[in-house]
């Protein structure tokens, strides 16, 4: 396992090929919150995007905040959330968008894994329940993007040092997730054959 510090947008997608599954990574820059709502916009309904998703860090979440003025929020609470129900989305946001990484609680399904590799995408696992961490580690909402999904529009968070998460998918195939089902698989098999 190494430790990487990364900073997003990523401008080379060389980047993404240094990471591995298991490997432990620190981000800098800016990160895109995004969620559910958001994503059937841009794929369902077809409205493309106001931000820049290329080279991009996607987080699923839809944060605690607290309106300043127009366009302008102060972080509250700034978690993540399940990100399986949102796999469909995985394909579309690397091919059309240029989209590099994406992070959330609970893993991806092993359907993402072969779009991920195709385009150059990771998942980063994050710790579920750490959003007082995580909020401490976005230092400023710098953007918002359809506000009257609230709290599901697309945010643009500047962040220092971010994480640490892990590369819970990688760009060669690696799966953490796939990784752990197969142990556990064999390990109930000797279990049973013990029996």
């Amino acid at each position: 396992m190494a430790t990487h510090e990364v900073t997003f947008p990523i401008t080379d997608p060389a980047e993404i090929l240094k990471l591995r599954a298991g490997d432990e990574v620190v981000v800098q820059g800016h990160i895109i919150g995004i969620r559910d709502r958001t994503q059937v916009r841009i794929f369902d309904q077809g409205v493309e995007p106001p931000m820049d998703l290329s080279g991009a860090f996607l987080l699923h979440t839809a944060p605690g905040v607290r309106k300043l003025g127009p366009g302008r929020y102060e972080k509250v609470c700034i978690g993540t959330t399940t990100s399986a129900r949102m796999v469909r989305f995985t394909e579309p946001l690397g091919a059309q968008y240029g989209v590099r990484a994406i992070c959330g609680k609970g893993g991806f399904p092993d359907e993402a894994i072969e779009p991920m590799q195709r385009l150059g995408m990771v998942y980063f696992a994050i710790v579920g329940g750490a959003a007082a961490l995580e909020t401490t580690q976005i230092e400023e909402i710098e953007e918002v993007a359809w506000e009257e999904l609230m709290p599901e529009c697309l945010w643009k968070f500047r962040v220092k040092d971010f994480g640490p998460l892990t590369v819970g998918i990688d760009a060669h195939g690696g799966s953490l997730y796939r990784d752990v089902q197969e142990r556990a698989r064999k390990k109930l098999e000797e279990i049973y054959a013990r029996l």
